[in-house]
């Protein structure tokens, strides 16, 4: 299937490890032109390499941490100074750390607000303006299954990332006039570094270890695993491409069956 992505440009978030990664792995083996952002330096240079290695299509690595407003305004500024154009955003932040509601502190939302909300209001805000003068754009915001179905002791994620839920799709309600698509993929449990964190995290609040945690979550999965991350890229690929050129609004989950909800 030609999915319309060669030749275009794209920005992926958070794209040095993990889905983000994967997620421009999968753009550039369509063809796309791609800028990817992270905080370290070394590991994005790495990958960018990696990507042009395998693919051959132009890279741009823009270092960036997603919770600093001027260094988002850079990264898109820097994007457009390349391409002149942004077909597709991704939008995508490591995730807060796990807390629970009595002994979270006011930093600590502020801190899970900016690493989950506010990276995607502020990324949408630099990127919205160009794909409005284009008269078209795909922005995929890459959430959590915790937006659909709250996890314990997750509080910080469970709260922020339904709010992106919200924002998409108000936004793609208000921007459908201007050829703006905007559509959520919200992964399951995913073999990423994100995961080792995640589990070691909620180990120390049950009492278990990172091991225990891993094999209750492939417990309560229907098909019996952790997603990998080129399965989830898969999905953004797609939503980003011609070949979902009716679909917006809406939100995917991609997590082998474990979120319970029929919608």
């Amino acid at each position: 299937m030609n999915l319309g992505l060669a030749g275009r440009a794209a920005l992926v978030g958070a794209s040095s490890k993990g889905i983000g990664k994967a997620c421009a792995f999968g753009f550039a083996r369509e063809g796309t032109n791609v800028t990817i952002c992270a905080r370290h330096e070394d590991e994005l240079a790495q990958v960018a390499q990696e990507i042009r290695d395998e693919t051959g299509v132009e890279v741009l690595a823009v270092p960036t941490d997603l919770t600093n407003p001027d260094q988002i305004k850079r990264l898109v500024q820097q994007h457009m100074d390349r391409f002149g154009r942004i077909d597709v955003l991704v939008t995508n932040n490591g995730g807060p750390p796990a807390s629970r509601f009595v002994n979270t502190t006011t930093d600590q939302w502020q801190l899970g607000l900016d690493m989950s909300l506010w990276n995607v209001i502020r990324l949408c805000s630099e990127v919205v303006p160009h794909m409005q003068r284009q008269h078209d754009g795909r922005i995929v915001n890459l959430v959590s299954v915790s937006a659909r179905e709250p996890i314990d002791g997750l509080i910080l994620s469970n709260v922020a990332r339904a709010g992106v839920l919200g924002l998409a799709k108000t936004m793609a309600n208000e921007l459908a006039h201007d050829g703006i698509r905007i559509n959520n993929v919200c992964p399951g449990s995913t073999l990423t570094p994100r995961m080792a964190t995640l589990s070691a995290g909620l180990a120390q609040q049950r009492g278990a270890t990172p091991t225990d945690v891993i094999a209750d979550w492939e417990a309560n999965i229907p098909l019996g695993r952790m997603g990998k991350p080129d399965e989830i890229a898969n999905v953004v690929v797609f939503l980003a491409s011609d070949a979902a050129s009716f679909v917006t609004g809406t939100t995917i989950v991609v997590d082998g069956g474990q979120t319970r909800a029929v919608f």
